[in-house]
């Protein structure tokens, strides 16, 4: 027979059982309350967060099994709304515009380190010379052989790169080796590369993520990307029904060291493997407010449509019984039918409607779009705006509502994420398609070297350092502005190299420039203008006389 142990406290004291539904000796409802979460972002009873219960996923669980769904939707975003049509170009005029040109800067002193030969400054300059003169014919080249399809300059396949990164998330190059044009027309070089749509870097036959093998990047055990998966033709290209399924698995590099595969994307999260577009966060907004914008546009095409029609001062049943017959009110009114339409009344051609004594005409009046429509546009593009990493200005194109100030600083805050946007693009995507080449034209023993220098993959990364000239920043206040530049180099704040990096110039260019035009006046016999140092040519060596004692 079994005894029923009683527990005592400290104080001797029974223990009270607690019930099943009691876990802590108090109902759940007490426990559940403000007390027991410590933070509200935790909390499940109330309105706002009972519904709210998001899934803990991996990034490519988040993104990959979703992913063709968000990039079609982006895009059919892009083409069929103005506004996000819009923001996107902003962003590719601002951060790529007409040409992103090379600015060559091999690390001389990594260099010297690295080999001990004998790298300094002027070589830097003579090898970024040579290097950016070679980049501007091969990637300009008028037959386009820097493009496997022949189509592109390298500036419009950068273009084309990006706007794939900011749309679809992410952006692929695959680098070709092509000796069989080197010789054909002017082709220099056997590098050139293909944009490719990220659409086809997918699992072979949509099979299923596994742990070596995300969304078309195969890693390795350190997440380190071994190879892509490339469809050879798009999944809905109907002409090319048999080579969309088909997959091409494309090494990241050869074996000897030749990169294969740019895939650029921003990282959200860490272990991410593929990439999402700048419109995701606020994709359903921006898809309704474009319906708000249809639906306003109809209700005022609507309004705008005069609707007419015409009183009578008189009961039909009263004019019946003063006519007398029916017959005889049909009659009276085919009468004033045949009357106007054979002698229509006109006004500067427009037809003026006859009415019978006592009629008169209404019109059907509507107030669209609303009082709040503009306002309420507004905020909505702004969040449009803030997604992008634009100013609402660029998004609506609207400047009334601006003045220096505000504009100055929207537009600073503009700057700062195009300059990480440019500076990621860059590092991600230009520099490593200059990498490729710039391989290939040392190989070939085009550019200046010292005695001792090391191979290019030995120092890749010395050799291939550059920065990437973009459109011009621009000036809000055109005087204000240059006046402020001029002073920071003065006060040595920065230097004449960097201020001209904003403006989209090269300042050795602008150097060269500079000395050919005062040259001109020189030879014409003109004054120098300020600019030119009109102060400096006046002056003489020789010392103020000095004035004579009385």
């Amino acid at each position: 027979m079994s005894k029923e142990i009683t527990l005592v406290d400290a104080g001797g004291n029974p223990i009270r059982r607690a019930r099943a539904d009691y876990p802590n000796g108090m109902p759940l409802r007490s426990q559940v309350g403000a007390s027991f979460f410590p933070y509200q972002a935790a909390e499940w009873q109330t309105q706002e967060m009972g519904a709210w219960l998001p899934w803990i996923r991996s990034p490519d669980a988040e993104i990959t099994q979703f992913r063709d769904r968000m990039v079609a939707r982006s895009r059919d975003q892009v083409r069929n709304d103005g506004r996000s049509s819009g923001g996107i170009t902003r962003i590719l005029d601002s951060a790529i515009g007409a040409s992103l040109r090379l600015s060559a800067a091999p690390d001389y002193r990594a260099l010297r380190l690295i080999s001990g030969a004998k790298f300094d400054i002027q070589w830097a300059k003579e090898f970024a010379s040579a290097a950016e003169a070679r980049w501007r014919m091969f990637s300009n080249d008028l037959n386009r052989y820097n493009d496997v399809s022949r189509q592109l300059t390298v500036s419009q396949q950068l273009r084309l790169a990006l706007r794939h990164k900011l749309i679809d998330g992410e952006n692929l190059v695959v680098n070709y080796w092509k000796p069989e044009r080197v010789g054909r027309g002017a082709a220099q070089y056997a590098t050139c590369f293909l944009v490719v749509d990220p659409d086809r870097l997918s699992n072979p036959m949509q099979m299923l993520d596994t742990k070596h093998l995300r969304g078309g990047v195969e890693v390795d055990e350190d997440g380190v990307p071994l190879a892509y998966h490339i469809r050879r033709a798009h999944q809905n290209d109907w002409y090319n029904a048999v080579e969309s399924m088909e997959w091409e698995r494309v090494e990241r590099e050869d074996e000897d060291g030749w990169r294969r595969v740019i895939h650029d994307y921003d990282r959200d999260r860490a272990g991410q493997n593929r990439g999402i577009g700048v419109f995701i966060p606020v994709l359903a907004h921006a898809k309704m407010l474009a319906r708000y914008y249809g639906i306003e546009l109809q209700a005022a095409a609507l309004a705008a449509t005069i609707g007419t029609y015409v009183t009578s001062p008189y009961d039909p049943s009263e004019v019946q019984d003063a006519i007398g017959s029916d017959q005889e009110l049909k009659f009276y009114q085919s009468l004033r039918k045949d009357w106007n339409d054979e002698r229509p009344a006109m006004f500067n051609g427009v037809r003026v409607p006859a009415l019978a004594p006592g009629e008169e005409i209404k019109s059907v009046a509507s107030d669209h779009p609303h009082n709040g429509f503009t306002e309420f546009v507004h905020e909505m593009q702004g969040c449009v705006a803030s997604a992008l990493g634009v100013p609402i200005e660029q998004v609506t194109q609207d400047w009334s509502r601006s003045n220096y100030s505000n504009m100055r600083g929207s537009m600073l805050e503009g700057w700062k994420t195009l300059i990480r946007r440019r500076l990621d693009f860059s590092a991600g995507t230009a520099t490593p398609m200059y990498a490729v080449w710039l391989r290939e034209s040392m190989e070939n023993d085009e550019l200046p070297l010292p005695n001792g220098a090391p191979d290019f993959l030995e120092a890749a990364t010395a050799y291939a350092a550059c920065s990437w000239l973009g459109p011009a920043r621009g000036w809000v206040d055109p005087v204000k502005e240059p006046q402020g530049s001029i002073l920071k180099m003065d006060a040595a704040l920065t230097t004449l190299k960097q201020e001209a990096a904003e403006q989209g110039l090269d300042w050795e260019e602008v150097l060269d420039q500079r000395q050919i035009e005062i040259e001109a006046f020189k030879k014409r016999d003109m004054q120098l203008p300020e600019w030119g140092g009109s102060e400096m040519a006046t002056r003489t060596d020789e010392p103020p006389e000095q004035p004579k004692a009385a």
